[in-house]
């Protein structure tokens, strides 16, 4: 959590920055790059019809189902285009620099992003599983990420030392 602190000779109070573990940034980062460039390959695929989707068809393995099925769109937006705006988001306020900012509302504000981001990759692998009844391996990768990041910036938070004095 960030505090205000001000000097003993009445100087205006300075955002306190908290200590984080040096994992957290460069882990983060790379997940969500990777978070990003498979949603866009997905993304792509969702505009082409699939025309280019490595994956197997067939079987309980089937990008091509699963991509294609009325669960491919949330409200009507094409879900591939929802994952590439998360990456997106999530790129920024994973960058380094956004990880030294002092605004307080910044880490909860990520926590929240990223629940929301895992409770949407739940419903998809509910839907995945119980609806559709296959899976894409792509999709899956995105899901992954999504959980990892999730777990990473919980337990970065929690590890994060006492705000800098």
């Amino acid at each position: 959590m960030s505090s205000l602190r001000g000097d003993a000779h009445g100087q205006a109070p300075t955002a306190a920055v908290r200590v984080r573990p040096g994992w957290l940034a460069p882990l983060s980062l790379t997940l969500s790059v990777l978070g990003l460039l498979v949603s866009a390959y997905l993304t792509f695929e969702h505009f082409t019809a699939n025309s280019t989707l490595a994956c197997s068809i067939g079987g309980i393995v089937d990008c091509a189902k699963v991509t294609s099925s009325p669960w491919s769109t949330f409200v009507g937006v094409p879900v591939a285009l929802l994952g590439l705006v998360f990456f997106a988001v999530t790129l920024w306020l994973c960058l380094p620099g956004t990880w030294r900012r002092a605004q307080g509302w910044l880490d909860p504000a990520r926590l929240a992003w990223l629940t929301i981001g895992l409770g949407m990759a739940l419903y998809l692998v509910w839907a995945e599983l119980f609806r559709i009844h296959a899976i894409c391996l792509w999709c899956t990768v995105v899901h992954v990420l999504t959980f990892v990041l999730w777990v990473a910036v919980l337990f970065g938070q929690i590890l994060s030392g006492p705000a800098d004095e």
